[in-house]
């Protein structure tokens, strides 16, 4: 118990200081997630878009449709 007191005693102040950073200094690697990251976003928005924008034509083409039909 003893040991586990004195573990915790020399972890705790060296944790605090790692956690201290102010996040301002963003390597290299973090830009190249948050780019890759990004590709996949748009790359997803993309067929999103496409299909959205089928989905109202088709919905206004039948209406106009069945508008046409009534006259």
């Amino acid at each position: 118990m003893r040991t586990l007191t004195t573990l915790m005693g020399i972890l705790a102040p060296v944790t605090a200081f790692a956690a201290s950073g102010t996040g301002e200094e963003s390597g290299i690697f973090v830009w190249i997630f948050i780019g890759f990251f990004a590709v996949i976003v748009v790359g997803q928005l993309i067929p999103a878009i496409m299909l959205m924008t089928g989905l109202v034509k088709g919905i206004t083409s039948k209406a106009d449709a069945k508008a046409d039909a009534k006259q």
